[in-house]
């Protein structure tokens, strides 16, 4: 893969925990099947959904296994991030994710204490010698502790050319403005709540929280915004709407971004994945994402497929 066919919508892998909070593989195979079958451009595991931070060494390869497992068979490409607090640990699982042969592998940059330039350079080119050829996409978050600008991106780019895309939350039409030299360099990917005004301004697509909500619906509404961009921008201000309504509130209440995606995949129902967050982040109840979904179909009834 690289820059120019690093395109679409990506689905990430939730993790079902059972009541002790280990991962209950008897959920994780369907849901890797649901996954497999919605048509997404893609797949990927450990990301902030995936509670990649919150994995020990066996768990993160369990998951890869499996997800390369049930991908490859249905031969939809995949991704594997191999974040960790630590550079040396994040270096050893970008290691063992290129033996199973990933379309991408995401990173992060050193997240205990900010990194220096040459440090941040230090850091893609040791991961991209991990990752022998697999290309790299850098997850640069709004809390991480180094936020490169669109200058810093730029050299990036041009120092460490296995690097092939970011993901980023995006921003407004200055953001994407500031950007246009960074979206003629890498795949840019944005919030996928956003994407439909994204791919507009240039943006390659989304490592989707709407696909957590429903896989099929945010391939569905990916379609229309290639067929039909107004109608793709009317749903896209419904379900902003719908989301600071009833889940910004409970991102207020101090849920962490994991609980809510699990949220979303539970008011979406379609795999059976719970609400369950690790030790020691808040679960919202599953009693409140399910009082949520009549809300949802009524506000977004072109996402809400396949449940």
């Amino acid at each position: 893969m690289d820059r120019t066919s690093l395109r679409g919508v990506w689905g990430t892998v939730l993790l079902p925990l059972d009541p002790g909070g280990r991962i209950d593989e008897a959920r994780l195979r369907p849901q890797l099947e649901s996954l497999t079958a919605a048509g997404l451009d893609g797949l990927y595991a450990h990301g902030t959904a995936g509670e990649f931070h919150e994995l020990d060494e066996d768990e993160y390869d369990l998951v890869s296994a499996l997800l390369a497992e049930y991908a490859t068979a249905a031969g939809v490409p995949f991704q594997l991030g191999a974040g960790h607090m630590s550079a040396r640990l994040s270096r050893d699982r970008v290691a063992r994710a290129a033996r199973l042969r990933p379309a991408a592998i995401q990173v992060i940059l050193p997240d205990w204490a900010p990194v220096q330039p040459a440090e941040v350079v230090a850091t893609l080119t040791g991961l991209a010698a991990a990752a022998g050829d697999i290309p790299l996409v850098l997850y640069n978050p709004p809390h991480a502790k180094t936020r490169l600008d669109p200058p810093a991106l730029v050299r990036l780019a041009d120092q460490v050319p296995q690097l092939i895309g970011i993901k980023v939350a995006g921003g407004d039409a200055g953001w994407y403005r500031s950007m246009r030299p960074v979206l003629d360099r890498l795949a840019v990917f944005v919030a996928g709540h956003t994407l439909a005004t994204g791919l507009a301004r240039g943006a390659a697509g989304s490592y989707s929280n709407v696909a957590c909500l429903s896989p099929a619906g945010a391939v569905a509404w990916y379609e229309l915004m290639r067929t039909d961009p107004a109608q793709a921008a009317d749903v896209e201000g419904r379900l902003q709407g719908f989301l600071a309504r009833h889940i910004t509130p409970l991102q207020q209440h101090g849920y962490s971004n994991p609980a809510l995606d699990k949220t979303l995949a539970h008011i979406g129902a379609w795999a059976p994945i719970g609400t369950r967050v690790r030790w020691p982040y808040q679960s919202v109840p599953e009693a409140d994402a399910e009082a949520l979904r009549a809300l949802a179909r009524a506000a977004v009834p072109e996402l809400l497929l396949g449940a």
